[in-house]
């Protein structure tokens, strides 16, 4: 679609440095067409407050605020929590909630008969890819305005300027302008001292860390959970029933108190260059080592083993932006067939950033006290040795073949 034919614009916003230049941008670029800002509320709390203001105030017609919360919880983080999907040790915080967002922007552009959709996500990042696979998914013809791959900004320090030329407002100065995205999974940090990889974080640093405090400042006491799962999904924290986003929420705060879910990673990126992020994931953390504790007693070797091997394509296809895809679906309709006996209670210790196994029950454990004891059971060993003279008779024929051609030779 050429510009002068698109007058309405769906915006996806959150109010950061990105988005808020973007709307005067586009009315600047577009023939002062009409901008509707739509923020997906995945959980990101207080980045909420004042954004119908401030998106008024710089050029939007109004602002939707969509409460995915519920949506982004069930349908984007159980089913990556259940495969156990981890991207080379990062939870997927962000790569989770791009795919829900953008569905809701297609929902709302479609309501409004908007002409094209915009997002502020640069040219080197995964979130493009994310956002316009999602987009394309629900709206193949939609067109997709990316004002990082037009305008001719080049830095955040540049957008900042514009901003203040354009007299949009920020919450944040040069000296603070990290690269955050914040979600209830988890909160991202790039930017700024991050970007080389020698610089250790300022962990102890006051206002730096926003979910979790830094192990050093943690409790000197060991704080004790209990996570009750069914069919691989939490329902329950210290015995109260919740909901799963409920019990993300409370082991956010208790998992952040004990200074757990600090992960500093380089990443090879979708477009090819390593970038380094310090992403908080208390919570997240915690359910993902509590649902690998529970899966240890209640799938079987061969199961649980095939099931580690699809994590990683299933890790690979959440972070490329693939959720809308049949191989996505069918790799999750073979995590929930495993999952289907995965209910059971973990106890764990969290003490300074560390997570300690404390005990693990189910009703469909698989571990047979009787059979794995060194005392005495009714495992008869005498059988391992019919059973080792069948498992190593392929090593033994090749030896004997090597030993006879020897001696020919």
């Amino acid at each position: 679609m050429k510009k002068e034919n698109i007058k309405k614009v769906v915006l996806a916003y959150s109010g950061g440095l990105d988005t808020s230049i973007i709307i005067p941008w586009l009315k600047e670029n577009y023939n002062n067409c009409e901008v509707i800002a739509v923020s997906g509320n995945v959980g990101q709390a207080d980045e909420l407050e004042g954004l119908e203001e401030k998106a008024l105030k710089t050029g939007a017609s109004k602002l939707y605020v969509l409460d995915l919360t519920d949506e982004y919880v069930d349908e984007y983080i159980i089913p990556t929590l259940k495969a156990g999907a981890v991207y080379e040790d990062y939870l997927l915080g962000t790569s989770t909630a791009r795919p829900c967002i953008a569905k809701g922007l297609v929902d709302i552009a479609i309501k409004e008969g908007a002409d094209a959709i915009c997002h502020g996500c640069t040219g080197k990042g995964n979130d493009q890819v994310r956002f316009e696979l999602a987009i394309k998914h629900f709206a193949p013809t939609m067109p997709i305005i990316a004002p990082w791959r037009e305008w001719d900004l080049k830095s955040r320090e540049e957008e900042i300027e514009y901003a203040e030329a354009h007299n949009v407002p920020l919450k944040i100065n040069r000296e603070t302008n990290y690269s955050k995205d914040k979600n209830l999974w988890h909160l991202s940090h790039e930017g700024l001292d991050l970007e080389d990889p020698g610089n250790e974080p300022t962990y102890e640093k006051e206002g730096f860390l926003e979910m979790s405090v830094s192990p050093l400042q943690a409790p000197d006491t060991p704080t004790y959970i209990e996570i009750d799962f069914e069919q691989g999904a939490p329902v329950a924290l210290n015995g109260e029933a919740m909901s799963a986003k409920d019990i993300i929420l409370a082991l956010n705060e208790i998992g952040g108190k004990n200074g757990i879910g600090l992960q500093d990673i380089v990443e090879n990126r979708l477009v090819g260059m390593k970038s380094r992020g310090l992403y908080e994931t208390p919570g997240g953390t915690i359910l993902y080592k509590a649902h690998n504790v529970l899966e240890t007693i209640c799938l079987d070797k061969m199961t649980m083993h095939e099931k580690q091997r699809i994590a990683i394509t299933f890790a690979e296809l959440v972070y490329n932006g693939q959720w809308f895809t049949p191989l996505r679906e069918a790799l999750s309709a073979f995590v929930d067939k495993t999952q289907e006996t995965v209910t059971g209670k973990v106890k764990l210790k969290l003490y300074k950033g560390n997570i300690i196994n404390a005990g693990v029950w189910s009703p469909y454990s698989l571990y047979s006290e009787d059979l794995a004891s060194f005392g005495e059971s009714d495992y008869d060993q005498t059988d391992s040795a019919g059973f080792i003279n069948l498992y190593g008779l392929p090593i033994k024929v090749q030896a004997m073949m090597t030993q006879k051609k020897q001696a020919q030779d």
